[in-house]
């Protein structure tokens, strides 16, 4: 297999997805877990150990990014994962709009969480701001997978 061909082969959950596209959902999906995960971490005090599986966790979210936006560009682009769906095209764009919206916000605001943690412990914003990006992370899985569900299932 050449290049990054494997990514194309036929998914693990059984549906018209791609390798690549199953693989980015199953880390969605398992995002707020992990998330809450390190979460936990904190409220048991392990601040140094919270902080480096947050940032451990950052770093791999922006990777898995980058690898399912590669897949998709390669791979034609929504027009071409819609092409067997059997929901609207305009719906599903609609939706995959507001999933990128959630994203976008939700990354900035898990970046400026992490880049600030400092300051906002110093000024007690920091549960705050976390609290925001675990909504974030949430309603981008929760949006992540129903695109999935829109292009590859119904």
């Amino acid at each position: 297999m050449s290049n990054m061909e494997y990514m194309f082969q036929a998914g693990f959950f059984g549906t018209r997805a791609p390798l690549f596209m199953d693989f980015v959902t199953f880390i969605v999906a398992a995002l707020p877990l992990l998330m809450m995960g390190i979460i936990m971490l904190a409220r048991i005090k392990k601040y140094k150990l919270h902080g480096l599986m947050q940032g451990i966790l950052y770093i791999v979210s922006v990777i898995v990014v980058l690898y399912f936006e590669y897949g998709v560009r390669v791979g034609g682009g929504f027009d071409f994962f819609m092409q067997d769906s059997g929901v609207g095209f305009t719906y599903a764009l609609a939706v995959l709009i507001v999933h990128i919206i959630i994203s976008i916000i939700t990354l900035f605001i898990w970046t400026r969480t992490i880049v600030m943690s400092r300051k906002h412990l110093e000024r007690n914003i920091h549960k705050s701001e976390g609290r925001k990006t675990f909504v974030g992370v949430v309603l981008t899985s929760f949006t992540g997978i129903w695109v999935y569900m829109l292009m590859f299932v119904f």
